[in-house]
């Protein structure tokens, strides 16, 4: 189990001395890959003096992808806003950045390099947040977390869709009752680099797996060119679909189907605090909201939406893309 050794001393070194006699310190964090909104948006909200979180982001690297025009057209606005807004310091490597943090928020917004970008972070026993997309690819995914497992250091990855009380009280209501099936729906924007529903359709695919719950079996997949539709088979016999949109009314949400009855949620995104609140309790505890299987399955399911594409919408197993993907990531070794 991982422990934050600053946060600990920190507490110890508290307990019983007098009101004011020393002031708690601040756990340090920082950031891989400024191409993202939620970079300064996560920074606005750790770092802002109202709340007094006892965290804040210190330090920044600046990351970027050449070859994503969404990415390397917004790196310099957003370091320019960390350093000048913020006063976070501008790192030149990621293995400064760790020298001078107890934490890590990944933010790349491309996923294909968070692999050789979090290899120093767990090199040096740094706890980390993957930001969605965790990985560029299922053998990718797999890997990071076999790293981050073999090396005792906590890491987990999460669309901010997935804690919003609207979704994630959906296992629990009264008017629901048990969860029998679930139709999810997100934006499903395309991006070449990424298999298709990794760029943007993970946040409605994590709806999906918030509401159900892991065990999906097999997907099969439609695509036309405005609309995405996943169905997935659970291991119990339940379906659960995801709708990508690229036409007409984007929103987030879901309609659930339960044993109470059939309820749609009354929102979908409720902004990045949530999340923000998970990844801060992280990095007190340690502890991961949300487990790596459950995770690794998100990342099957979209991977195996993917094949299905490929032979025209033929059931595809998730445990087949899983054997393809570690024996992809034993071929490398």
């Amino acid at each position: 189990m991982f422990r934050t050794s600053l946060w600990t001393a920190a507490v110890v070194c508290l307990i019983g001395a007098p009101l004011g006699a020393a002031e708690s310190p601040v756990f340090r964090i920082g950031i891989i890959g400024l191409d993202t909104s939620h970079v300064p948006a996560f920074t606005g909200l750790i770092n802002d003096p109202a709340k007094n979180t006892g965290f804040k982001v210190v330090a920044g690297f600046p990351g970027g992808s050449p070859d994503v025009e969404s990415s390397a057209s917004r790196v310099k606005g957003y370091t320019d806003e960390l350093r000048d807004k913020y006063g976070v310091e501008i790192v030149g490597s990621i293995e400064e950045l760790c020298r001078k943090v107890d934490g890590v928020l990944l933010e790349s917004v491309d996923g294909r390099p968070h692999l050789e970008q979090v290899k120093p972070v767990i090199a040096a026993k740094k706890p980390v947040f993957i930001d969605k997309p965790m990985a560029g690819n299922l053998a990718d995914g797999l890997e990071i977390f076999r790293l981050a497992k073999e090396n005792n250091v906590p890491c987990w990855s999460s669309s901010s869709l997935r804690f919003g009380p609207s979704i994630a009280g959906m296992r629990n209501r009264e008017d629901v009752g048990q969860v029998m099936g679930c139709d999810a729906f997100s934006p499903c924007h395309l991006e070449s680099h990424h298999p298709d529903i990794y760029w943007y359709g993970i946040h409605g695919v994590e709806i999906l797996f918030t509401i159900m719950g892991p065990g999906c079996q097999s997907v099969q997949r439609t695509q036309t060119e405005n609309y995405e539709l996943v169905v997935g088979v659970w291991k119990d016999g339940r379906i659960g679909t995801f709708r990508g949109l690229r036409a007409g009314k984007q929103d987030y949400g879901a309609l659930v189907y339960g044993s109470k009855g059939i309820v749609r949620t009354e929102k979908g995104y409720e902004g990045y605090g949530y999340l923000v609140d998970e990844i801060l309790k992280f990095f007190k505890t340690g502890q991961a909201p949300v487990s790596p299987d459950e995770t690794i399955e998100i990342l099957a399911f979209m991977t195996a939406a993917d094949k299905s594409k490929a032979i025209n919408g033929a059931k595809v197993e998730l445990t087949s893309v899983l054997e393809e993907a570690r024996q992809r990531n034993a071929a490398r070794k």
